[in-house]
């Protein structure tokens, strides 16, 4: 590989010029005084971040790629500003064996043009051990999906695995008490007529808030690591940071959690349709919860149209974010409701340490070549005919912006350049 140096850049905090030379995909330098490459990179005085990482996307790959594959959602995750991934284990078949794991990998390699890391779902303890040795950066369990003896002997079994193992006790964990989901649901059946709305009272915050404090307590007694996926209801937001006062706990937000409630289920049907839905505007998480520990984490779930109009409960629940996040917290940037000075933390630093990527999320000497550049200017509006996904809906089609990701940098190779 030839070196570069990056220059004529802005760095978020600090004040003055500086280069920086990268060197077989790491940093090698940084100078205040230029420094000789064969190849330049000119940022135009726009923002130079650590490469953002996005810690929670499915790439339906493999089983699915009719919505998705790693080289579709690479591409998305690129022109959206990401240079890191972190793919979730509900393919077909589930990232749930050391041969599913194996030939996943395999597939990233040959697809993906960004880094990527992948999570393991939760199999008998003796299959988890041979995952192990794949290094997923942590195991996913779907509480939703469990009863209460079920969940209780999976945290068990990690505990164990820790213990015996080189894994690292990370369990990711989406929070919805499958009892409660499963009463309300049949009572909201019974309505002779059921709106989109229906769906989020049949996932209350309720389920979320029990099924979080549940985690809590699990992970805790098997002393693992905690770390809630798409954290949507303001109490359990509560729980998670008294809990993480005295054990390991972590949590991320989703754009749309942040931006909408379920009001919007009255203009976008089924098409905002998630798991877990949008709240009451009450029970929800908004953007002034972000601060300088939070994680964001887009849940870029993408479907195919047909996938998403087949009613209120047969449509797939999902939404493609990883094009508008960035623009989206940008926006709330420039409307001085969000510090610019937490977006290279929400978006990189926080969610690398989380996972163990030690090369990633800061721009230092030795870390991994990989870049965001934000013109935090730079307005528009979001057309889904534009994005590189599959999907072909988005709830922020047709909002407006200002601010861009413009250039994303992966290993010091460019991968997207929208620079003037």
């Amino acid at each position: 590989m030839m070196d570069l140096v990056i220059k004529n850049y802005r760095l978020v905090g600090d004040i003055g010029e500086y280069f920086i030379k990268v060197e077989d995909g790491k940093i090698s330098d940084i100078s205040k005084t230029p420094l000789k490459a064969d190849e330049y990179i000119d940022i135009k005085n726009n923002y130079l971040m650590p490469g953002f990482i996005d810690p929670h996307v499915h790439f339906r790959d493999p089983g699915l790629t009719q919505k998705e594959d790693f080289k579709t959602g690479s591409m998305s995750a690129a022109n959206g500003g990401f240079t890191t991934i972190i793919d979730m284990p509900n393919t077909l078949p589930k990232t749930n064996t050391y041969k599913a794991l194996k030939e996943k990998i395999k597939i990233a390699q040959e697809k993906s043009i960004i880094n990527f890391e992948l999570q393991a779902g939760h199999n008998i303890l003796e299959e988890m051990e041979k995952m192990v040795e794949l290094n997923p950066v942590s195991f996913k369990v779907f509480m939703d999906l469990e009863d209460d003896e079920s969940l209780k002997k999976i945290f068990n079994d990690l505990g164990t695995l820790r213990q015996t193992t080189d894994y690292n006790g990370l369990v990711a964990v989406h929070c919805e008490k499958q009892s409660i989901v499963l009463k309300q649901t049949e009572i909201l059946k019974q309505k002779e007529e059921n709106e989109a709305i229906d769906y989020s009272y049949a996932r209350p915050a309720k389920s979320e808030d029990e099924s979080v404090a549940q985690a809590i307590e699990l992970a805790g007694k098997n002393n693992l690591r905690l770390h809630i996926c798409h954290l949507s209801s303001a109490k359990s937001l509560n729980l998670a940071k008294t809990a993480s006062k005295t054990q390991p706990v972590s949590w991320e937000f989703t754009p749309h959690h942040l931006l909408l409630d379920n009001s919007a289920f009255n203009t976008y049907g089924t098409f905002i349709k998630t798991n877990p839905p949008l709240r009451e505007k009450n029970d929800s998480v908004k953007i002034s919860d972000l601060d300088e520990n939070s994680v964001i984490g887009t849940d870029h779930a993408p479907h195919t149209l047909e996938d998403k109009t087949k009613g209120v409960w047969n449509s797939s629940p999902g939404i493609p974010n990883l094009e508008t996040v960035v623009p989206l917290l940008l926006t709330e940037v420039n409307k001085g409701n969000l510090s610019l000075d937490v977006i290279p933390k929400i978006l990189s630093e926080n969610a690398s340490k989380i996972y163990g990527l030690e090369n990633k999320g800061k721009i230092a000497i030795g870390k991994d070549a990989d870049f965001t550049v934000i013109d935090l200017k730079r307005e528009g509006k979001f057309n889904i005919d534009e994005f590189k996904t599959k999907a072909q809906y988005s709830p922020f089609d047709g909002w407006t912006y200002i601010g861009m990701p413009v250039m994303t940098i992966v290993n010091g190779k460019t991968v997207m350049n929208k620079i003037n």
